[in-house]
């Protein structure tokens, strides 16, 4: 039997990749996503949620992992929503809480059973660079830097299961979220790349890495770490 992973906001970017890797190791994979993933693949299934509607992902979660015993859960569903302090709104911060904390919460209640059962989980968040903070980001770094605190927690309570949980915290990597912020402009792009320390931005497939490791049931002796992938930003200070 291959191994199930869970992997949210599969459908683009970072999330794309990551669902590419896993199944390349190996996986079947359902990728939770506002919108189904374009991968053609025989081992990947599209379960359409708004992974920011609590109620919704409850049921979403719960009807997978009645039928299915999820062994790898990767939650890498997000947005960014960015003000400056005087304008940032407390429903951009609620928002963000559902979507990057409550939504993890609820998928690893779901997918607890079944990896106890099975002796043996992998949990890995997507954070961010950004929670080591940067402008404009108050809901986004607050939240991202939540899941440093939860992943810990969790891998104390889970590590006696065989379940370790851990961070992947990027730096700047070129996907539609960075356009949100960054016009594709090649002049503006060569100027954030020379600010970063190793010279380029980052692709999705080097976050998918980091994952793809966390996720490996050898790496077993790895847990409540955050692996920043990141060019080296996460030593040095970056603003775009």
């Amino acid at each position: 039997m291959k191994p199930v992973a869970i992997v949210t906001g599969g459908s683009t970017g970072i999330g794309r990749s990551i669902c590419e890797h896993l199944l390349a190791a190996g996986h079947r994979v359902y990728a939770m996503s506002r919108r189904p993933t374009d991968i053609d693949h025989p081992d990947l299934q599209s379960v359409i949620v708004d992974l920011g509607d609590p109620s919704a992902t409850r049921e979403a979660a719960q009807a997978l992992c009645a039928r299915e015993k999820v062994s790898v859960l990767v939650h890498n569903a997000g947005a960014m929503r960015p003000a400056l302090l005087p304008d940032v709104k407390l429903e951009d911060l609620h928002a963000l809480v559902d979507l990057h904390l409550a939504s993890a919460l609820i998928l690893a209640q779901a997918a607890l059973p079944a990896m106890r059962e099975q002796g043996h989980g992998r949990i890995v968040l997507v954070s961010s660079r950004a929670a080591l903070g940067l402008a404009t980001r108050t809901s986004y770094s607050a939240t991202k830097s939540g899941m440093f605190g939860m992943a810990r927690t969790w891998a104390l309570e889970l590590g006696p299961a065989g379940i370790t949980v851990n961070v992947v915290a990027p730096g700047p990597v070129v996907t539609d979220m960075f356009h949100e912020v960054i016009p594709k402009e090649e002049a503006r792009m060569a100027q954030i790349a020379q600010a970063i320390p190793v010279k380029r931005l980052g692709r999705p497939e080097d976050v998918a890495r980091a994952v793809l490791f966390f996720a490996a049931p050898e790496n077993g002796f790895v847990t409540g770490q955050t692996l920043y992938v990141c060019g080296g930003t996460s030593v040095g200070s970056i603003t775009y």
